[in-house]
Formats: structure tokens, sequence, C-alpha cells
């Protein structure tokens, strides 16, 4: 994926993502002041009870809502992200988390969309640049053929999508059942790595009709 990234919130396109995150250190702040008060409340006596929670407890250090993601490559548009809720965590590998549901949207060089994917839960990883979808993951691409997953990883760099889950794919014709699944971002180009069962859509409608 290309050099560009940026982060808004959708009601309000010009608030800088650093205010989202102020926010959430000042909660952290909260966080950290109650146990402290339990400390000298005497809730709590032994420090390494109070390093227990802290270290057994990973908060974020930034969080927001209707969170929008914008990724461009020499100033082209190529993909929009947006969040619910989203909250950013730090460490040996960075990465976003994004609880209530994720909407993608794939863009080609002149800037139409391609394919949108739709999932309850993902995980995007900073230094690998993956995103990981889960828990009803939708993808449908520009000629409406839609591919229903329960674990989608998406690889930015490579601009593709891939699964070893069960996949279900629906176009115009049929209704293909397979495990595994590898495929272009647009969604246009897919290979399903073990078939199990096909469903011919014109046969089921011909056989319905009296």
């Amino acid at each position: 994926m290309g050099a560009g990234l940026e982060l808004r919130q959708r009601h309000d396109l010009q608030t800088d993502f650093k205010i989202v995150a102020l926010k959430k250190v000042r909660g952290l702040w909260f966080s950290y002041l109650f146990l402290f008060s339990l400390v000298l409340g005497g809730c709590v006596n032994d420090m390494d009870e109070v390093n227990a929670i802290v270290e057994t407890e990973t908060l974020p250090i930034s969080v927001g809502d209707d969170v929008q993601i914008i990724y461009s490559d020499s100033a082209l548009l190529k993909v929009i992200l947006e969040a619910k809720h989203l909250e950013r965590f730090t460490g040996e590998d960075p990465y976003l988390e994004m609880t209530n549901g994720v909407y993608v949207r794939f863009f080609n060089n002149q800037g139409a969309i391609e394919s949108e994917l739709r999932s309850n839960y993902a995980i995007s990883y900073e230094h690998s640049d993956i995103m990981e979808a889960k828990e009803n993951v939708i993808v449908v691409n520009k000629k409406g053929e839609t591919l229903n997953t329960e674990h989608l990883i998406w690889e930015k760099k490579t601009e593709k999508i891939r699964t070893d889950e069960f996949v279900k794919i629906t176009t115009e014709d049929e209704v293909i059942f397979g495990h595994g699944l590898e495929s272009n971002q647009d969604f246009t180009k897919y290979r399903i790595k073990k078939i199990k069962g096909t469903i011919n859509l014109k046969d089921a409608e011909s056989s319905e009709s009296p």
C-alpha cells in the first residue's frame, strides 16, 4: 500500500486524530488515579499486586468513534476504511482494533469503487500492514459477486485478500462452497483452494418452475 495515510473523524473531517488520542490519554489517567487511590485507601496493599493489575490490562493509547482512515498512493485515493469504534495499541507490534464493525472500500485509479468489505470485527497490524477481518465477513465486487466467510486477511502491501476458512461465493449464475481462498482485493480474480460444492442457480430456478 502506498505512502499516504490519513485518519479522520467522520462527523468532523477537519478534526485531527490527536484530539481523539488526547481524550483517551485523559481516560488512562483516570485509570491510573483509580489504582493509586486503591493503594492509598488500603484496598490494595501489595505493590506487586498493583503491578499485576496494570500488566494484565493492556490499555489503548488512543480511541475514536466514527473514525475514517484514508489510504492513498501518489495522491491517488486507494482505500477508505470506516470504523464505528477504533482503539490504537502500541508495543512491539502496534495495532488498531475495531470491535464494533468495519467498512472498507477499495478504489481503482479512476476513483471508482472496485469492491467493498464489511465485518463485525477487525484488527490491523501496523508493522506487517495486514488487517484481519473476523465475524460475518462480506466482500462484494463491482459485478455484485459476494464472498461470505468468518475470517479474511487483507494484505495491504500486495493488495491481496486470503483465507483458509470456509467460503461461499455467490455469483449471478451459481453458488460455490469451499475452503480457502486467494484473491486480489478487488475480488475480480480469485481462486478457491478446495471446492466442496456448487449450486447452479439457473438450474435450481428451472426445477422450481411449474
